[in-house]
């Protein structure tokens, strides 16, 4: 049975690990959950609010022991995001430049509500 400081000492190891748990699961709860309210937002962000750009916007999770982190993506057109949002070079079929587009910037400002909205829905549930 062990001592009564041996016995201290494995039930607060345990009550730790249960808290440990406890944190990995709502933490890893809430990085799903803020993610795919993101991903809603840029839905309804995006420069065409309809077909395959604005619908295409995704989520996925990868949990880890330690952490938990979401991507947000578009499936449909990978690369246009980064274009769209900071503006490309354009050229004409000969292949010389002759302007650029404008930046529809819609991703920064959504990433930012997304950061704040995930530090309060954390500290929320933590605080239960």
């Amino acid at each position: 049975m062990g001592t009564p400081v041996e016995r201290l000492q494995a039930d607060i190891q345990k009550i730790l690990e249960q808290y440990a748990d406890e944190v990995e699961r709502t933490s890893t709860e809430c990085v799903k959950k803020v993610a795919q309210k993101g991903a809603r937002a840029l839905r309804s962000a995006s420069p065409r609010q309809s077909g395959k750009y604005a619908s295409g916007w995704s989520t996925k999770t990868e949990t880890s022991r330690t952490d938990a982190v979401s991507i947000i993506y578009n499936r449909s057109k990978p690369g246009l995001p980064h274009l769209l949002e900071h503006g490309h070079v354009t050229r004409n079929g000969t292949g010389r430049t002759f302007g650029r587009t404008p930046a529809h910037e819609h991703i920064a400002p959504i990433e930012n509500e997304i950061i704040e909205e995930f530090e309060r829905t954390l500290k929320g549930e933590l605080s239960r």
